[in-house]
């Protein structure tokens, strides 16, 4: 599908080696929680997932599309605590307040920094923010439940889905579009993705996220003829339409006889003063 998309190039797959079993065994032992199912047999058949693809303009390549999903040894804990940090340095749960709105209604409880959760690193979403794997309840031990939840450049969770199985599904229907998970926060993607976003619509359900505003400013452009090759045709100059003979004669007559009545009426004039 991205191959055939217009102005797409370099469309680049990384095949990697399926994970050893005691690599998944040995993680889930140093972290004291099981992989969910569907990610632990994802990984038996490769140990993580990288696909990039670019648009050409003006002839020079240049990347857009990036679909992540880091491989066990890179499926790290958020805000885990470090022998490099120092005895008072702040830390992610510092951020947490007991006056967080907890999950009601149809809102489910967001993850916390603290021991209260347990956050590993699914994707870096190129800095844009991280897709993470969030145990969120962890005491007395550890619950098998997990989550796919996105967290942004601002520190603030927006909940993406209850199994991986889903959120990879949601990662290969959007392309690996620029901030394409901002699509499933309160506030959008940013205008610059949401022009790629027009011009290589995702493939999803719920078309409202897509929706435009009435008086939105972002131009739907149309990928057909944004990567139209640009052959410039030659202007052929027309020549003036040529006066037949006697329309010149009649022409010049007129003009000879403006210019012999405007030197009589000079000559009278002089004569007159004289």
């Amino acid at each position: 599908l991205l191959e055939t998309s217009p102005g797409v190039t370099e469309v680049t797959f990384v095949e990697k080696e399926p994970a050893e079993r005691h690599t998944i065994i040995s993680w889930e032992q140093k972290n004291s929680c099981m992989l969910p199912e569907d990610l632990k047999n994802f990984y038996l058949m490769t140990d993580g997932f990288q696909m990039t693809w670019s648009v050409k303009t003006d002839d020079t390549p240049m990347p857009l599309g990036s679909m992540v999903i880091n491989s066990v040894s890179k499926l790290c804990r958020l805000g885990g605590s470090s022998m490099y940090t120092l005895p008072n340095a702040p830390t992610l749960a510092d951020l947490e307040d007991d006056t967080d709105e907890e999950g009601n209604g149809d809102k489910p409880e967001k993850p916390h920094f603290d021991s209260r959760s347990l956050i590993f690193e699914l994707d870096p979403c190129n800095g844009n923010g991280k897709v993470c794997l969030v145990y969120k309840h962890t005491k007395p031990v550890v619950s098998p439940d997990t989550e796919i939840w996105f967290l942004d450049r601002a520190l603030y969770w927006h909940f993406l889905t209850k199994t991986f199985t889903a959120y990879y599904r949601l990662l290969i229907t959007h392309l690996g579009l620029p901030q394409w998970q901002y699509a499933f926060t309160s506030y959008g993607v940013s205008p610059q993705a949401k022009q790629w976003f027009n011009m290589y619509k995702p493939i999803t359900i719920n078309t409202a996220l897509l929706s435009e505003e009435a008086d939105s400013f972002v131009n739907k452009l149309d990928p057909n003829k944004v990567f139209k090759s640009k052959n410039k045709t030659p202007v052929i100059k027309k020549k003036p339409p040529s006066q037949p003979a006697g329309s010149q004669k009649s022409h010049m007559s007129m003009t000879s006889s403006k210019t012999s009545s405007l030197a009589g009426n000079s000559s009278r004039k002089r004569d007159s003063q004289i």
